[in-house]
């Protein structure tokens, strides 16, 4: 079993909890709840690795300018 370590934020607009995946481009999800918000990422690394390891980033891409 694989640790992955996601950015979780609350939105006091939404009420909701948003969080990505960084080096996962693309890997985000929201629920109403933490577990919730859990298992939606969850499915999403599923998705990420059913057809075969994803394209994860080394490093943090540059800012745009």
């Amino acid at each position: 079993m694989h640790t992955h370590a996601a950015v979780v934020e609350h939105c006091s607009e939404t009420k909701l909890y948003i969080g990505h995946l960084p080096g996962f481009p693309g890997a985000h999800s929201q629920g109403a709840t933490l577990d919730e918000l859990h298992a939606n990422l969850r499915e999403v690394i599923a998705m990420l690795l059913e057809n075969g390891k994803p394209n994860i980033l080394r490093k943090r891409p540059e800012p745009c300018s």
